[in-house]
């Protein structure tokens, strides 16, 4: 899925934080913190997926709906470059 060793690196740290942000949720409910201090863990959580999302939809565009063997048109790139920052926009 990673397409060079430092994507893998980047993305395996991502998770690594991720997994963090997880079991920090699960310590709140356990110890019954706040909801308002809970809502926000959870919140901070799903941005980091969100933002984990984006970023592995990107490296799909750009190398497996853009070919990466073939030089792409101005408008290929430009078609992927725009889809992408929808997508970012959208999972903000």
């Amino acid at each position: 899925m990673a397409h060079t060793t430092e994507e893998k690196k980047r993305l395996l740290n991502r998770v690594r934080r991720i997994r963090g942000q997880v079991d920090a949720i699960e310590r709140a409910l356990d110890q019954e913190v706040e909801c308002s201090d809970t809502l926000h863990a959870i919140s901070v959580c799903r941005g980091a997926m969100d933002s984990l999302m984006a970023e592995v939809i990107e490296g799909h565009i750009r190398f497996h709906v853009l070919d990466p063997k073939r030089d792409p048109t101005d408008e290929q790139t430009q078609a992927a470059q725009d889809l992408i920052d929808a997508l970012k926009t959208y999972l903000r």
